[in-house]
């Protein structure tokens, strides 16, 4: 979109925060880039360029805005819809892929060469992916040194930095500010809870949380999370320890509480918990597209801004499809409890309703089949898909392929569409992921005059494509399910 530049002056004069995140405007006078929605006076049009990225911008010699910090944009929904290799690139950037195992680990991840990977994403994005991630670990120390009281050198080493210079450097350059100028200008604002990091995850409106958070609190495996006053809180495996996550929609953000075993994990986790609550996603062209249908135009008019309720955990989402095939919330739940206590690791909460993290495919590849309270059928689809998952045949991370994940599943024994289709709608993010054959989905296209079967109503879903997983929860939330409100 950046390269509109009529499109872009006119979204940056109107001042419209659906675009914040899509793109990012430089002034030339001034040195500073923005967002589009930036409430500071709109400049000349012939002052301003346009980048996709912040790392663009900054690799281009602009520093961030103070008034309306672009940094904290919602991330471009343009990785949420798209399965080709830079989106895939993005996604693992964004999950820290290149801080731990840099641009080659990146680049192997994806099947291609770094070269390649580096071409790709300048010629889209403007920077390479050690620029984007250097943006990235910037905008984590501004966050570790705004809401913590860590010292200056740990906070550098934990948002990734080789050194104390360079954190220094690099937060003087993108902020024009000190780190200790930062600090001071945010020491007035309510302290978090000691040892608890407090922040606010910014998302483009509308947002209807009510079958997002109804659907993660009424499918919610004990230990592991739970609906706490007002929040969803879960723990989260991440690369240097455990964390737990409460998550608490407000009207204009939602509001994240994170305890964290090593503050190193802070990026990845705020990664995680937007990629759960699809919090980089365009609700309007979403809702403008599946309006268009009269069938689903009074849905969308009802409760726009819908999002599809996604995970941290991929793995994890894969083993619990398994364990809800042909069961109700309630039973798959137990399930998962089970294995849970037996095969989970101990945490320790600090609000004391959480006590596990999810086992690993490694941790449950050597499990007793017999101790499974479930048909024979489906334990040998769940050890076809624990064994797939540990020895790496089968990935549905951030950066999985779409079809290639697919293809995998229809290989396994007891992997119908059903489950598939659950899988590429929660784990690995499709947005187009579709679900015919679903009672609750069947139900809802007889009660809208929709065509019954599962192959005439996928037809008819073409219309909606490539936002059928949104038209999913539209349909769902025709019933009357724990999953479609807020808990009480």
């Amino acid at each position: 979109m950046h390269e509109d530049t009529e499109r872009c002056v006119r979204a940056v004069r109107s001042k419209d925060a659906r675009f914040d995140g899509w793109f990012f405007t430089a002034v030339r006078t001034t040195g500073i880039y923005c967002r589009p929605s930036c409430p500071a006076v709109t400049p000349r049009p012939e002052n301003m360029t346009f980048h996709p990225s912040a790392a663009a911008a900054q690799q281009a010699g602009y520093r961030a805005c103070k008034r309306c910090r672009p940094d904290t944009s919602p991330g471009s929904p343009e990785w949420n819809h798209r399965a080709d290799a830079v989106a895939r690139a993005m996604r693992l950037i964004a999950d820290g892929v290149v801080d731990r195992d840099g641009v080659t680990g990146l680049a192997a991840r994806l099947g291609y060469s770094a070269r390649q990977i580096e071409r790709q994403l300048n010629a889209e994005l403007g920077a390479g992916p050690l620029a984007l991630a250097r943006a990235q670990r910037a905008q984590t120390a501004r966050l570790l040194v705004e809401t913590t009281a860590m010292p200056m050198g740990d906070v550098a080493f934990a948002a990734g930095f080789a050194s104390i210079r360079a954190f220094n450097d690099t937060v003087r350059e993108v902020f024009a500010l000190t780190p200790s100028a930062l600090r001071e200008r945010a020491a007035r604002r309510p302290a978090p809870a000691p040892g608890a990091l407090a922040l606010r995850l910014p998302f483009r409106a509308p947002l209807y949380p009510d079958n997002l958070f109804g659907h993660l609190a009424a499918t919610a495996v004990p230990g592991v999370e739970e609906w706490r006053d007002g929040a969803y809180r879960r723990t989260l495996r991440l690369p240097h320890g455990a964390g737990i996550a409460a998550l608490r929609p407000a009207p204009d953000h939602v509001a994240c509480t994170l305890h964290l075993a090593d503050v190193r994990d802070l990026t990845i986790a705020i990664s995680r918990c937007r990629r759960l609550l699809d919090l980089d996603a365009d609700p309007v062209a979403v809702d403008e597209l599946l309006a268009a249908d009269p069938a689903l135009e009074p849905l969308v008019r009802k409760a726009p801004g819908r999002r599809v309720p996604r995970t941290t955990d991929p793995e994890e989402l894969a083993v619990r499809a398994v364990l809800g095939q042909q069961v109700s919330t309630a039973a798959a739940r137990t399930h998962a409890a089970r294995l849970v206590t037996a095969h989970g690791d101990p945490v320790r909460d600090p609000g004391g309703g959480l006590t596990h993290l999810f086992p690993t495919p490694d941790a449950l590849a050597g499990l007793d089949p017999e101790s499974l309270r479930l048909p024979r059928a489906r334990r040998a689809t769940l050890q076809g898909l624990v064994a797939a998952l540990a020895d790496g045949s089968l990935d549905v991370g951030a950066g999985a392929d779409w079809d290639a994940a697919r293809a995998r599943l229809a290989e396994l024994p007891g992997f119908g569409p059903w489950t598939i289709e659950t899988i590429a709608m929660r784990a690995l993010g499709d947005p187009d992921a579709f679900l015919p054959g679903d009672l609750g989905i069947r139900a809802a296209a007889k009660a809208l005059d929709l065509p019954a079967t599962p192959a005439a109503l996928t037809r008819r879903a073409a219309a909606w494509r490539p936002w059928r997983a949104y038209a999913v929860q539209h349909l769902w939330a025709t019933g009357d399910h724990a999953v479609n409100r807020l808990p009480a």
